[in-house]
C-alpha cells in the first residue's frame, strides 16, 4: 500500500527550495494554486495566522523552516543571534494556539539549538532537523494510513461509504494525510464508494480543499452542508467518520475542526464508527483533559461579511475554529505508534512510551 500511495498522490502544499518556504496558499484554492513564498520567520507566521497554511502538522513543519529563516536573518545580525532568535520562536509559537504539533515542532528545533556548538555550521543544522520533522511526519502518515486501511477491513470490508470533515490530506501534511490518507488507502483498497465531505463552515475547508484534493486524486466524492450530516448518516449506508485532530488531551478528548463534536454525537446515535487520525506529535500528555485546551476563536467578519459586505443588523458573531471531542465518543485513535480503541488516559500513556512503527 505504501508504493500505491507515494504514486497515486498529485497534491502537495510545502516545499523548501532556494532558501525560502515555499506554501501553496490555501486561501486561493481549488480555483488558483498560487504558491506563497515565505523569506524570513515574521513572514511564515503571518502565512500561519492568516490560513495561506493550515492543518496541525503542516503549520508545525512550516514552524520549523520558519526558524531556519529567523536563524539566517539573526546570524547576519551580528553574534548574539540565539539571544534575538528567542523572538522569532515566540512569534511563531502565538500564531495559532490550539494546535499542539506547532509546539512540538517549535521544542525540536529549540532542542537542535541548545546541541550545537560554535564551531557547528548552524543554518545547515537547523535546516537538517526541519526537513527531519518533514521527513518524519511523511513517513507518520504512511503508517497511519496503512492502520486505519486495516481497522476498515476488519470492521466492514465490503463497498462502502465514508463521511470526513475538513482538510486533512497532503494540504494540512507533509504526506499522504491523516483522516485523508486513511481514506485514500481504503479507496486504492476497493473498499471506498463514496466519500462524503462537510463544507467545514467558515472556511469551506472541506468543499474547497478536502473536496477538491480526494477528487484530484480520484476519488468519488460528494459535498454537504454541515448541518445535514445526522441526515446523511441515516439515508447514505455510511460506516465511517474519519476525521484528524489538532490536539490530543492526556484522556483522549480532542481538540479538532469546529463540528467534530456534533459528528461523533451523530456517528453514536445512527451506529456508525469513529475514527481520529493523528500523529502522536498531536497528543498533548502535559494537558489532562479537553477542557484544559485553549481554543482558537477568528474574527467575527469570517461569519458576518458576504461578498464584501456587513450584514450590519446589529448582531454578534461567535466564530470558534475548534471544539472538543469526549473521548469516550471515539471508536479509535489512529497513531504511527499503533492504535488505540475507546482511548483513555491509561491507553495514551502506553502508547506514549511506544516506539514508531516505521
Amino acid at each position: 500500500m505504501r508504493e500505491q500511495l507515494l504514486a497515486a498522490g498529485r497534491v502537495k502544499g510545502i516545499e523548501w527550495r532556494q532558501d525560502a518556504l515555499y506554501l501553496l496558499d490555501q486561501r486561493r484554492l481549488p480555483f488558483e494554486e498560487y504558491w506563497h513564498a515565505c523569506t524570513s520567520a515574521a513572514e511564515v507566521a503571518l502565512a500561519i495566522q492568516a490560513m495561506v497554511v493550515r492543518g496541525a502538522s503542516a503549520i508545525g513543519i512550516a514552524a520549523a523552516y520558519g526558524v531556519v529563516l529567523g536563524a539566517r536573518a539573526r546570524l547576519a545580525q551580528g553574534n548574539d543571534w540565539r539571544q534575538t532568535l528567542e523572538v522569532d520562536l515566540l512569534l511563531l509559537a502565538a500564531a495559532r494556539p490550539t494546535s499542539v504539533n506547532l509546539e512540538w515542532a517549535l521544542a525540536r528545533m529549540r532542542e537542535r539549538l541548545a546541541r550545537l556548538v560554535d564551531a557547528a555550521e548552524p543554518l545547515a543544522a537547523l535546516e537538517e532537523a526541519a526537513r527531519g520533522i518533514e521527513l518524519s511526519d511523511r513517513e507518520a502518515n504512511l503508517t497511519m494510513a496503512q492502520l486505519g486501511l486495516e481497522l476498515i477491513r476488519k470492521h466492514q470490508g465490503n463497498l462502502q461509504n465514508l463521511f470526513t470533515h475538513g482538510s486533512t490530506g497532503a494540504l494540512a501534511t507533509a504526506g499522504v494525510g491523516t483522516a485523508q490518507g486513511v481514506i485514500q488507502a481504503a479507496f486504492l483498497d476497493g473498499l471506498v464508494e463514496r466519500v462524503y465531505v462537510g463544507e467545514t463552515r467558515p472556511w469551506l475547508q472541506g468543499a474547497r480543499l478536502a473536496a477538491w484534493e480526494l477528487a484530484s486524486n480520484g476519488v468519488p466524492v460528494t459535498v454537504s452542508v454541515d448541518s445535514a450530516v445526522a441526515h446523511l448518516l441515516k439515508t447514505r449506508g455510511i460506516t465511517w467518520i474519519i476525521v484528524g485532530a489538532d490536539r490530543i488531551a492526556a484522556n483522549g478528548d480532542v481538540a479538532a475542526k469546529i463540528g467534530t463534536y456534533q459528528l461523533a454525537v451523530n456517528a453514536m446515535h445512527h451506529g456508525v464508527r469513529f475514527m481520529v487520525v493523528a500523529p502522536s506529535s498531536s497528543i498533548d500528555m502535559a494537558t489532562e483533559c479537553g477542557d484544559d485546551i485553549v481554543l482558537e476563536t477568528r474574527d467575527d467578519s469570517e461569519l458576518l461579511e458576504i461578498d464584501g459586505r456587513r450584514l450590519d443588523i446589529g448582531i454578534e458573531a461567535l466564530n470558534p475554529v475548534f471544539d472538543v471531542t469526549p473521548a469516550d465518543l471515539i471508536d479509535f485513535l489512529v497513531t504511527e505508534k499503533g492504535v488505540i480503541d475507546r482511548p483513555d488516559a491509561d491507553k495514551l500513556a502506553q502508547l506514549m512510551c511506544r516506539k514508531r512503527l516505521h
